[in-house]
């Protein structure tokens, strides 16, 4: 009975260890690194005032700024790999073409995507083109500052959203068919059965790309930023993590650098939690 009762934590050990010394230790360096300064101050304690330098930098609160941007564009970012997946496991005419598409741009790496999209997304490139035949002017869709970080993200979602798409499918095959049965035998159009019978039912699929997609908007978007944007026009498409990269490895200000990956991971840790607390609490209502 003892030999029982201690296999599952040996099981689990190994795991907590790895995570223990390659996750939470660095970290916990990371964290107390920020409390220190930059170089004639190197490892010398500064308290807050990594902090307050982030709070008074005007290229970390554009950053923070855009993270509330992503935020605000992740129902987007969710809501077009799960429709896609419905309409593959609702078997529409060429599912399994759709299904290797449509996961085609995930292999992508995001230095080829960058480069692909900056010629078509130039000036002078084939959209602006496409959009003069129709009578439309030109757009410069990454020179322009309000429109250039919606641009980038734009790409990322295409560049991403099969991965999702992929945890969709594997939601949709623990989906009871039979509740399916009943909606079409009941008359529900499409867009019920979908709000009533296939969101319900992968309420726990839809937390978990919630949140990935999430972290994955905010630590996965540098090879982007760095090849279409560079971080312009005026700073308009940082994000914490290009930020980081700059204090890091262009202004050699790694306990900075420090302060500000401590300040993503807080954004992060917080908006997880709100994600998962609000999507229980919707999907106790329905």
């Amino acid at each position: 009975m003892r030999a029982e009762r201690l296999a599952p934590y040996v099981l689990v050990a190994p795991a907590v260890l790895i995570i223990v010394a390659l996750r939470l230790w660095p970290l916990a360096l990371g964290v107390n690194f920020s409390f220190t300064g930059d170089g004639d101050l190197n490892g010398t304690p500064v308290g807050l005032g990594n902090y307050l330098e982030l709070a008074a930098d005007p290229l970390f609160r554009v950053s923070l700024r855009n993270v509330g941007l992503l935020v605000l564009l992740l129902p987007v970012a969710v809501a077009i790999p799960g429709l896609l997946a419905t309409f593959i496991y609702l078997r529409v005419p060429g599912h399994r073409v759709y299904r290797s598409v449509y996961f085609f741009p995930a292999v992508l790496s995001p230095v080829i995507v960058g480069a692909i999209f900056n010629l078509l997304l130039g000036y002078d490139g084939p959209l602006n083109s496409l959009l003069a035949a129709f009578g439309a002017g030109p757009v410069d869709w990454l020179g322009d500052p309000g429109i250039a970080m919606f641009t980038v993200t734009g790409v990322h979602i295409w560049a991403t959203f099969g991965m999702a798409l992929v945890v969709f499918l594997a939601g949709f095959s623990t989906l009871d068919a039979t509740l399916l049965d009943a909606a079409r035998v009941d008359g529900a159009s499409l867009a019920r059965t979908i709000w009533h019978v296939i969101i319900p039912s992968l309420t726990r699929t839809i937390q978990f790309v919630f949140v990935t997609t999430m972290i994955g908007m905010l630590t996965s978007m540098f090879g982007l930023l760095f090849v279409m944007t560079s971080g312009g026009p005026e700073g308009s498409t940082y994000l914490p993590e290009y930020y980081i990269w700059h204090q890091q490895g262009q202004m050699n200000r790694p306990a900075l650098a420090s302060a500000a990956s401590t300040v993503l991971f807080v954004v992060m840790l917080v908006v997880g939690l709100l994600q998962i607390t609000l999507l229980r609490r919707t999907g106790r209502q329905d």
